[in-house]
């Protein structure tokens, strides 16, 4: 049977063909968008007041005055790619913590809404947050989905992850929990699992807490994911991960929320009914991402923003986005990204697939589509593709490995910043005003 080690590394080398971006004139601005379609939009908040040793994801230490200046560039860019002809349906804002400035939030969250049809949004915040006046603000603009960093209940873990003096106890957050149930359409939960010293006994006492004291709507399961940044204090405060363990975590949490009522929304994420998720590159062909450090998939492009706060500010104020770097897909990989990011929520409809692709998807992905059936991964079942019990995992390491790659690639963008700017100045100079 084919390993799980020899998927991961068969996923981290694509991972890397994915994410080698090039800074480019060409691949750094977004083409014009299809006047008939809406797309989703992400924003991305760096700020943290706590700077978690295993996250990887673009953040920076809150202050509050960088903050402000950092939300009116957002609210411009905004505004840069609306001018430019672009509509959005749906809003995610992620960080960092995008609540570390509720006011500007919300204003921000109004402008959106005011300026396009959007009929969802979700936002991440911590939970020391949902213990505040911070609430009433995001439900007045029409959040929906209040996603909740979570990671565990378990006071030791807490400690080693440096949450425990922020946040507080696993008691605690869970009764903050409680209090603010119902407030949301949807309140999910992020957690992580296969913390070295998490035992099956721990990960069981969070699960019941999930499912039968908190009640979450949606829950959030994430493998513990590193990069090299993040090694070095990974090891010294939490410990070596050790991937042997991660089938029989994943089993456990598959069983206790599938029998307590839940359903998979995708190979790691459990809802009570459908919902908006973490992962909308599952539903969304196309996405636009603005703010420092976001991403953009859009007319076969991957696009990925300046990671230097003093570079986004200064593009954006020169009339331009965040995007500096871009690579452009062939229809192999387009075909490849659509099948990882489809088959992530559990199955794939193959005529929409056809349809997408001009009816080339299975003649050009046969020998992938062959591998899947062949390692019981995936069985067709009519018109769809659906995953196996033993695929769900191995999806789980092929996004794994995925955002891995991500995290790499903001590693790369951080140490790059001083010839990232160079670079982009350059472009910058020969660029019309007002180009997005």
């Amino acid at each position: 049977m084919f390993s799980d080690s020899l998927l991961a590394r068969f996923a981290r080398y694509q991972s890397s063909r994915y994410l080698h971006l090039d800074e480019s004139r060409d691949d750094s601005r977004l083409p014009s968008p299809d006047s008939d379609k809406t797309y989703l939009l992400y924003l991305h908040i760096p700020f943290c007041v706590v700077l978690c040793p295993f996250c990887s994801f673009h953040r920076v230490e809150f202050k509050e005055d960088r903050a402000r200046e950092y939300f009116s560039a957002l609210q411009r860019e905004i505004r840069t790619v609306t001018d430019a002809g672009f509509r959005f349906s749906e809003l995610y804002v992620g960080g960092g913590t995008p609540t570390v400035m509720p006011e500007l939030l919300a204003e921000t969250i109004a402008m959106v809404r005011a300026l396009h049809p959007v009929t969802s949004v979700s936002t991440e915040t911590n939970p020391d947050d949902i213990d505040s006046d911070r609430l009433p603000a995001l439900r007045a603009v029409g959040v929906d989905r209040l996603s909740v960093g979570v990671q565990s209940f378990d006071d030791s873990l807490l400690r080693e992850m440096g949450r425990f003096e922020k946040y507080g106890s696993g008691d605690q957050i869970r009764e903050r929990l409680n209090r603010v149930a119902g407030e949301f359409d949807t309140l999910n939960i992020d957690m992580i699992f296969n913390f070295p010293d998490q035992s099956e006994r721990s990960l069981s006492a969070d699960l019941r807490i999930l499912t039968d004291d908190v009640k979450a709507d949606q829950v959030s399961f994430y493998p513990l994911m590193t990069s090299k940044s993040t090694q070095k204090n990974m090891l010294r405060q939490i410990g070596k991960i050790d991937h042997q363990r991660e089938r029989k975590l994943y089993r456990l949490i598959s069983k206790h929320m599938i029998a307590a009522g839940y359903r998979r929304s995708s190979a790691w994420c459990f809802s009570r009914r459908p919902a908006m998720m973490d992962e909308y590159i599952i539903t969304q062909d196309e996405y636009v991402g603005l703010g420092s450090g976001a991403f953009s998939y859009f007319g076969g492009h991957l696009y990925a923003s300046t990671f230097s706060l003093n570079h986004y500010i200064e593009r954006v104020r020169n009339g331009g986005t965040g995007i500096v770097r871009g690579r452009a897909m062939s229809s192999r990989d387009q075909m490849r990204y659509f099948l990882l990011t489809r088959l992530f929520s559990g199955s794939l409809d193959l005529d929409q697939a056809e349809l997408r692709f001009a009816g080339q998807f299975a003649r050009t992905l046969r020998p992938e589509l062959a591998g899947l059936r062949l390692i019981a991964a995936a069985r067709r079942d009519g018109a769809r593709l659906q995953l196996t019990e033993r695929g769900y995992y191995l999806w789980v390491i092929l996004m794994r490995e995925f955002f891995t790659g991500v995290n790499h690639f903001r590693e790369e963008m951080r140490h790059n910043i001083g010839a990232e700017r160079h670079a982009a100045s350059t472009t910058d100079r020969h660029a019309p005003r007002g180009a997005p």
